[in-house]
């Protein structure tokens, strides 16, 4: 396992797929790395490029807004990042061999932060973390506990914008989120 510098440092000078050609930035993480939560996402947007900063956009402010409402704070409870560590040109969603490339960071920034909540953001997410099998549609909300990791998928904040229905279902899997959080703090895990 690599450490924190030493991960950072081969993402950031990573030329190993075409996304790099394109990149501002790489968007590596952020938050704490001792955080209890971890957020997944997909890749970075427009602003998160721009920034070099993860989940700063619409999707990310309204994300923000929505966890800082249930008490979580970004520099205290959870630790931020995506699939890919730079942005596909236009936000289309990374293609398979982008997303197999930046997987080896993806790995080691979950063994570096050992997150006891694992919190899949969207479908490409949840396929990467859990695997091809499970769907967002069909799983979101669901927790699953895999080799020591409470995990579970939700809407990414970007489908909020295409569809309005979503916004109770995520504010209801942020909830659970916040219960299951509760939860191990009571039983002594966190």
């Amino acid at each position: 396992m690599l450490k924190w510098s030493q991960l950072y440092d081969e993402c950031i000078n990573c030329n190993k797929c075409t996304l790099v050609k394109n990149r501002t930035n790489m968007v590596f993480g952020e938050g704490n790395i001792s955080a209890p939560i971890m957020f997944i996402g997909e890749a970075p947007g427009a602003d998160e490029d721009r920034t070099g900063r993860p989940f700063v956009g619409k999707a990310g402010q309204l994300l923000t807004k929505a966890l800082l409402a249930l008490d979580f704070k970004r520099d205290e409870h959870y630790y931020i990042c995506n699939v890919c560590k730079c942005r596909p040109e236009n936000n289309r969603t990374p293609k398979e061999e982008e997303a197999m490339t930046c997987l080896h960071y993806l790995r080691n920034q979950v063994a570096l932060v050992k997150p006891k909540i694992m919190i899949c953001l969207g479908a490409t997410a949840l396929k990467y973390i859990m695997g091809e099998q499970f769907r967002i549609t069909r799983d979101r909300g669901k927790w699953i506990e895999r080799k020591g990791y409470y995990i579970m998928a939700t809407f990414h904040p970007a489908a909020l914008f295409r569809d309005e229905s979503k916004k109770k279902l995520l504010w209801q899997d942020l909830k659970s989120i916040r219960e299951k959080y509760d939860e191990l703090i009571k039983n002594n895990i966190i």
